[in-house]
């Protein structure tokens, strides 16, 4: 039944709304992982972000596509919003109370992947600015220790920021930009791995026509 919602409230409302009402500068749409477990990295300014990344995959993979999203945000007053949150967009939740320890926080990412889902993870944590990025967390890092094998997508994404900012709740449709860059390996490292991170989604930002837009 979960599965069923989810098509009918991406393929009735989001898609639309994501390929129409948005205008997509779309690149390296090939290089999204076609299965799991997978995870994609990318920065966080509005609520749009994971829509927008989840609208990239057919409604026959939506299921299997999930972002980790803070529990206490979007399940903390129950309501429509919580309904919505783990029906219709399948969210994993994460408590970011600092109460759980590393094993129980991390568990529902893993039983994910276990499952083959791709997850959807912001390492700068809660949105930011509109078009700033703020320092990479290394909880993605924690998450992939002792699993190598998992590929990292890094996504880059400019604009939706303007259309959809922190606070707000009209829709306000700007062009934006989504940039999907090579898989990164998964290193030893928490710094060199942050920083690869870091790095490769610098050099997606310089393919966003609409950020060099607003510098001019």
């Amino acid at each position: 039944m979960d599965r069923i919602l989810k098509v009918l409230f991406f393929g009735l409302f989001i898609k639309p709304i994501v390929f129409i009402v948005l205008g997509l500068n779309l690149r390296g749409r090939d290089k999204l992982p076609k299965k799991g477990p997978a995870i994609l990295v990318a920065n966080h300014n509005s609520h749009l972000d994971t829509i927008v990344l989840m609208s990239l995959y057919p409604l026959s993979m939506i299921h299997k596509v999930r972002p980790v999203a803070a529990a206490d945000y979007f399940l903390g007053q129950g309501g429509l919003l919580a309904w919505l949150s783990l029906k219709c967009i399948g969210i994993v939740p994460m408590d970011r109370s600092g109460k759980a320890g590393r094993n129980a926080l991390f568990s529902d990412c893993h039983k994910a992947l276990d499952n083959g889902d791709i997850l959807i993870l912001f390492p700068e944590g809660s949105r930011g600015e509109p078009e700033q990025m703020s320092k990479l967390k290394k909880g993605i890092f924690f998450l992939l220790n002792d699993r190598e094998h998992i590929k990292v997508t890094p996504v880059m994404m400019h604009g939706l920021g303007r259309s959809l900012p922190k606070g707000e709740a009209l829709l306000v449709p700007f062009n934006c930009d989504v940039i999907i860059g090579d898989a990164l390996a998964v290193t030893k490292k928490s710094e060199e791995f942050m920083l690869s991170i870091n790095d490769s989604l610098s050099e997606l930002s310089q393919h966003c026509i609409t950020r060099h837009h607003v510098e001019v």
